[in-house]
């Protein structure tokens, strides 16, 4: 071999070491041989692959909260909105379930304030099945005053703390 190809031999040799992928890692898939099996035919449902059938979405996008005027169970028209589209969703995906939990300030007596957090959870509910959800899906649970969402004695903090919370969960209803 002539001196001068010496370097151009070298540098071939190591670009095509560098060039060499290591060998693939094999990943063992230990449901593969069940018999069970992960074949799907059929039609996905809208919206079936977007994040929109978590319980996560409800709350942050449809909404899960609504709020109250001091000692009412009245709805007023933000609330209904946001119960028309807890309605709406949860008729869409019938696998979850919900509890509506009924919440007062920390005003009142804990039995006046678990009375209306129950009459509270009792008007949401209502609303639901009256705007299509199964009344078997839905549960009321009232905590009065004894969960605050906020904790000062200030009426900003009593306004946040007149409120139904409706928590979805995946029930296995209609699957």
């Amino acid at each position: 071999m002539k001196p001068y190809l010496l370097p151009l031999t070298l540098s071939a040799v190591m670009l095509a070491a560098c060039a060499q992928q290591p060998p693939a890692q094999q990943v063992q898939d230990p449901y593969a041989n069940l018999g069970n099996g992960a074949l799907y035919q059929g039609d996905l449902a809208s919206g079936a692959l977007t994040g929109e059938a978590t319980a996560q979405y409800f709350s942050s996008q449809v909404g899960d909260t609504i709020l109250f005027a001091t000692n009412q169970t009245a709805l007023n028209s933000e609330a209904r909105a946001i119960l028309n589209r807890q309605a709406e969703w949860l008729t869409k995906h019938q696998e979850f379930s919900a509890v509506v939990q009924g919440h007062a300030e920390e005003t009142g007596t804990r039995e006046y304030n678990l009375a209306l957090g129950a009459r509270r959870a009792g008007a949401v509910q209502e609303y639901l099945v009256a705007n299509g959800v199964e009344s078997g899906r839905i549960r009321t649970l009232s905590f009065g005053k004894e969960r605050p969402a906020e904790v000062c004695s200030e009426e900003s903090c009593y306004a946040k703390n007149r409120r139904a919370v409706t928590v979805v969960s995946a029930s296995g209803v209609g699957s």
